[in-house]
């Protein structure tokens, strides 16, 4: 049946490509509606062709997405075809809302497995827990299934009913839950840093984050906030007109935030400020790094342009480019880029040039002598071309060798898991540590795990021992290089003390996950985060925060 479906859906389209070749045959060769056509007949018949005689049967859904596909990684990596089956995963996307029972599935050490029930949704609210291996949904075994595969189970529409049965340490648990209307916040946290600072966590921007965002600030003032943290580092961006509503808050009405301008006159249009703002003289910091895109880049860059926040952190992705969805035939859409955002100094700040690819198909940087100048309201220079820069750069953190192993082989999260397997509950995010003995039950834990690793000055010796033999130079200098790896040649007893801090750290945060979810692991970081510290020391200190925001 479905392969009838199919090829009465691909004879369907090649009659509406004969019909539409057959309508512009008239235009000139060398006309673009010409060449268009032309094209469209050819790949019709190809595919009619390979329908006929092709040795194996195909798949004509399958074969011509491919087509589609190659056919837009040509173009740049946000313009992508949705096909109706994807329709409702993009809507998530774009919305932050499904039906389903709230939780992030993946799998950890070769288990599926819930890695996030989000709070107050089916899933926490059943007793759902972080590391609850996945063995049924409903009548359907999902041990060997994908993430996907079991997404789909999960998700349904609001007010079904859904059975999950798990595996917690030794125990198999039944939960029937019954599914909701899930809307992912935009602001999984915010609260006071200190007596007088309130911080703001902006992960996306889906459907109502302006307002999410206003409601925050209202609060923190109400506790006493008389500076704001705004946080969009790691933000991917998303819905535009909320990036406008958000500067809206910290901005008066009636000003200019972004243009868009394209190659089509009904793409451009200029998003102004239309409220008036919840406090525009409250000092702000803004926190960037190279995973803030799209509309955080909006919010940032046009803070930073008004002389409204310091920015700290690190330069941003760099993406100016807008997209549109465009309905196509048969439920399917195009999400395609039609524009270039320009933010209030005149600046766009993509950063890739997509029209201009190099020799593996990848767009160009521009380059810095092609970047151009411009001015904040204070007159302050900004450039173009490589995404938002902070006015203070903060280095990203390096962890060592051993945390990341004992993090990236999930000895981290599997501790986590047995450690609250045992305990019902701990202090507040905020307030719990990792206590020496702890961390000894930790150590003690680990003598049985495998968690090797290479230090970067091993990595180093071993490279220079490489080149010595490849130049004919080693057996001038084999003694002195098997002293020296003799004399950096790494302990892991010895790592587990040196890098304890870092350790603990990671630890805490794991441990945090299992008793306050998403919003306690980013309020346990608050304390040790670089950029966050850093943010505090400018906006507690007038003077060097007007000294930034006005140099001259």
């Amino acid at each position: 049946m479905n392969k009838l479906i199919s090829k009465k859906l691909m004879l369907r389209t090649l009659l509406l490509i004969g019909v539409t070749v057959s309508l512009i045959s008239f235009y000139p060769k060398d006309d673009k509606l010409f060449s268009i056509a032309k094209n469209l007949d050819i790949f019709a018949s190809l595919i009619r062709e390979l329908d006929s005689y092709y040795v194996d049967e195909i798949d004509p859904d399958k074969l011509v997405t491919v087509g589609i596909n190659a056919m837009l990684a040509e173009l740049d990596p946000y313009t992508e075809y949705i096909p109706e089956e994807e329709s409702d995963d993009f809507r998530m996307m774009t919305t932050g809302e499904y039906g389903g029972v709230g939780a992030v599935i993946g799998n950890r050490v070769g288990v599926n497995m819930i890695l996030m029930p989000y709070e107050g949704f089916p899933a926490q609210l059943s007793g759902l827990k972080v590391a609850d291996e996945l063995l049924r949904v409903d009548s359907v075994q999902v041990v060997d299934k994908n993430t996907a595969e079991i997404s789909t189970l999960l998700k349904g529409p609001a007010n079904t009913e859904v059975q999950v049965e798990v595996k917690r340490g030794g125990d198999t648990l039944t939960f029937n839950l019954t599914r909701k209307k899930i809307v992912i916040s935009n602001v999984p946290y915010h609260g006071m840093v200190d007596g007088e600072t309130g911080y703001i966590k902006l992960s996306d921007f889906t459907t109502n984050a302006a307002t999410e965002v206003g409601q925050a600030v209202k609060n923190l003032k109400k506790d006493g906030a008389n500076k704001i943290i705004l946080d969009v580092r790691d933000n991917p961006g998303g819905i535009l007109k909320e990036a406008v509503d958000v500067v809206n808050i910290f901005i008066p009405k009636r000003r200019e935030v972004v243009k868009t301008i394209g190659k089509l006159e009904s793409v451009n249009a200029t998003y102004t400020t239309e409220m008036s703002p919840i406090d525009k003289d409250i000092p702000l910091v803004v926190l960037i790094n190279e995973r803030s895109a799209s509309a955080a880049e909006i919010v940032a860059g046009a803070l930073q342009d008004y002389d409204r926040a310091v920015l700290v952190g690190r330069k941003s992705f760099g993406k100016g480019l807008v997209q549109s969805t465009v309905p196509l035939s048969y439920n399917s859409q195009v999400k395609l880029t039609t524009a270039k955002y320009y933010i209030p100094s005149g600046r766009c700040i993509q950063a890739i040039d997509y029209s201009l690819k190099d020799e593996d198909g990848n767009g160009r940087s521009v380059p810095d002598s092609l970047r151009k100048a411009f001015e904040t309201k204070n007159g302050r220079t900004v450039y173009d071309g490589v995404g938002i820069e902070p006015d203070i750069e903060i280095d990203s953190r390096n962890f060592a060798p051993i945390t990341y192993s004992l993090v990236t082989r999930s000895l981290v999260f599997r501790f986590a898991n047995e450690f609250a397997l045992g305990r019902n509950s701990i202090p507040g995010a905020r307030e719990f540590e990792v206590s020496e003995e702890m961390y000894d039950e930790f150590v003690n834990w680990l003598q049985d795990k495998e968690y090797d690793y290479t230090t970067r000055v091993e990595k180093t010796i071993d490279d220079l021992e490489t080149y010595a033999e490849r130049e004919k130079y080693y057996e001038d200098i084999q003694d002195e290089l098997a002293s020296l790896k003799e004399s950096v040649s790494h302990s892991k007893e010895q790592d587990l003390i040196t890098f304890k801090e870092e350790i603990k750290e990671a630890l805490k945060d794991e441990i945090v996950s299992r008793y306050y979810f998403q919003r306690g692991i980013i309020e346990a970081s608050l304390d040790k985060d670089p950029e966050l510290v850093k943010a505090l020391e400018i906006v507690k200190d007038p003077e060097q925060y007007s000294s930034i925001l006005s140099p001259n």
